[in-house]
């Protein structure tokens, strides 16, 4: 999951800042004077009067540390951050005891997207004032931008004791937030009480979303189900609805889905993972004929996307009836990829399921033997090649190629069932008749190794969000 942080601000700290305003500068009083002019406008959100009066005063007095922390936070309220990072910089060296300006620092490190230098300082600032709730929460966000979520999650939880501790009303985006790096460090349980406590959870799509995640994690997935299609209500984005349908695909509950995924197709026909999401729905539910074209239509836009061709492959090879021409792709990628054992396997037998002649047989013979050069030990491609066999009444020759593919792969049940027929083509009534046995002991396998192969195009989606 993408990580979902709320937005920080610099002027956040600033209250705190103004509190120097009683320190004296060590010089006349015309520069005390215009310290407090400063002050003034700095609170009157005169932050260009600031700037102009603490550059003066900053050429006459080098070192002060009240006036480089405001000068930095004045620039910084301008949008000059790259002003604000030295005059902030500036004052952690004036004064390196101060614990609000390494929180200030490390707060323009993060708006310039500087995480690592963030982080160093609203370290040192957490260790100079472990209470301060809002160094806490900067310190909690600049760990999820490196990706530690564990110790993202320590900062947001020192944040929220401050907030019981002192009784005041926890902020939604500080147990959001914790919620989340709980979440994204393995701890579903000890994000969902945050969300429950969370004020307005229930009409916040963001919240919602993470609460589907985390309630999939911990198993609930009705209560998964539900929140993902609330947040999909509270904002029909493109995410929302394509979370929805996934959390549907996840557990097999393929109609659901299937009807996710196309209205969010319909809705956003621009995206590649919606399509691609309701291709796998129609596959999983059976629907080859409606899944056919969705994968050919994104292998073309992409024609040397491997998944969009395995996926056609897989289709096309399950559906055995009539003519399908978006199949004929699979050729073409194969012909460009020779190497690419799988895919030219699934080209080789989507031409075996259909009506065919000597043309497209020497095809599939072609690429068959890419495929078993590039993987000699291949069952499917094993397999294909005897199929390719006995079309062409090469009963007894496509017996080894099919024993070789058995022992590889030992409940290869349309296997066992093929040699069954080559053995009895040769004439061995026993031997087809153990091979028709293994092919019903094994049949289930088969069913399996599509459900296994479905599930791990799932988990590809899922790692799509």
């Amino acid at each position: 999951m993408a990580c979902r942080l709320t937005s920080f601000r610099l002027a956040a700290l600033l209250p705190v800042l103004l509190a120097f305003s009683a320190v004296h500068l060590a010089a006349q009083s015309a520069d005390d004077k215009a310290f407090q002019q400063a002050m003034s406008a700095m609170q009157a959100g005169q932050f260009a009067q600031a700037r102009t009066l603490l550059t003066q005063l900053r050429a006459r007095h080098a070192h002060d540390f009240p006036v480089d922390e405001s000068l930095g936070l004045a620039c910084a309220q301008l949008g000059d951050l790259k002003s604000a990072l030295s005059s902030l910089l500036a004052a952690t060296q004036d004064d390196p005891s101060s614990a609000v300006a390494e929180a200030n620092l490390g707060t323009a490190y993060l708006k310039l997207h500087q995480n690592l230098p963030a982080i160093h300082a609203l370290e040192a600032s957490a260790r100079l004032d472990p209470s301060n709730a809002s160094t806490q929460v900067a310190l909690g966000q600049a760990y999820m931008l490196v990706h530690q979520p564990a110790k993202a999650a320590s900062a947001f939880h020192v944040a929220l004791q401050q907030s019981d501790l002192q009784k005041n009303d926890t902020a939604p985006s500080l147990l959001y937030n914790a919620a989340l790096a709980d979440y994204q460090s393995g701890h579903a349980a000890q994000a969902e009480p945050l969300l429950q406590r969370m004020p307005g959870v229930e009409d916040s799509a963001e919240a919602q979303s993470l609460y589907g995640d985390v309630d999939e994690s911990l198993g609930k997935f009705e209560d998964a189900a539900r929140h993902y299609a609330s947040a999909a209500n509270l904002d029909p984005s493109e995410g929302n609805v394509f979370l929805l349908g996934i959390e549907f695909l996840r557990h097999w509950t393929f109609d659901p889905a299937i009807k996710e995924f196309e209205a969010g197709v319909k809705r956003y026909p621009a995206s590649t993972r919606m399509q691609l999401g309701l291709g796998v729905a129609y596959y999983g539910g059976s629907y080859y004929d409606k899944a056919i074209p969705i994968f050919a239509t994104l292998l073309r836009k992409n024609p040397d996307n491997a998944l969009y061709a395995e996926l056609l492959g897989r289709d096309c090879t399950v559906l055995t009836e009539g003519i399908r021409p978006e199949c004929a792709a699979l050729v073409g990628f194969a012909e460009r990829h020779p190497r690419n054992a799988v895919i030219a396997t699934y080209a080789a037998t989507s031409i075996l399921h259909q009506p065919k002649g000597q043309q497209q047989l020497d095809t599939a013979r072609t690429l068959l033997t890419h495929a078993l050069r590039a993987e000699p030990r291949m069952p499917d491609a094993q397999f294909a090649m005897a199929l390719l066999m006995q079309q062409e009444n090469q009963w007894k020759q496509s017996i080894p190629l099919l024993e070789q593919a058995i022992a590889s792969k030992p409940d290869y049940a349309t296997a066992h069932y093929r040699l069954a027929l080559a053995y009895n083509h040769d004439g061995d009534r026993q031997k087809a008749q153990q091979q028709i046995a293994l092919e019903l002991k094994y049949s289930k396998a088969d069913r399996a190794e599509v459900e296994n192969r479905l599930r791990s195009v799932t988990t590809f989606l899922v790692k799509m969000q």
